[in-house]
């Protein structure tokens, strides 16, 4: 996950068509994403959680692959979770020291469970993993 300074951030701007602010009480489901390379979702303040929602299903019920971005009240222990939900670039609120993040990343070496980013669980990395990822596709399908 990439980590922006709040004063290195440039907001998407007006009329920009490969670029979209989207609120956290809007539908992702409705939008097109036809040539969107970046899709900015706000927190507006780190309790409220709905923007790990949309990016979420911009990831695995939408199939979006560009850049998700975190902004608005992100603080580093966000970060991991934000991580698995689907964001690939988070921009830290004003004051939060950003050298500090790594180390949130390196004390969460690995999780058991599956994620937004990789599907199958822990123990489905073995011999069992193709048919349990055509278990989850016709989940996911349903």
């Amino acid at each position: 996950m990439k980590i922006i300074a709040a004063t290195a951030h440039t907001a998407c701007a007006e009329g920009q068509k490969d670029q979209i602010f989207l609120a956290n009480d809007a539908d992702p489901r409705t939008l097109s994403l036809d040539g969107i390379t970046r899709i900015d979702l706000h927190f507006p303040k780190f309790t409220d959680g709905r923007a790990y929602s949309q990016a979420f299903l911009l990831r695995r019920r939408l199939g979006y692959t560009g850049e998700i971005r975190a902004t608005g009240d992100v603080l580093i222990d966000q970060l991991v979770q934000m991580q698995r939900s689907g964001f690939t670039v988070a921009v830290l609120r004003e004051g939060v020291d950003a050298s500090a993040a790594q180390r949130q990343f390196d004390r969460f070496q690995g999780f058991y469970q599956g994620d937004a980013v990789h599907v199958e669980p822990h123990f489905a990395e073995t011999e069992n993993s193709a048919a349990y990822a055509a278990e989850l596709s016709l989940q996911d399908s349903a």
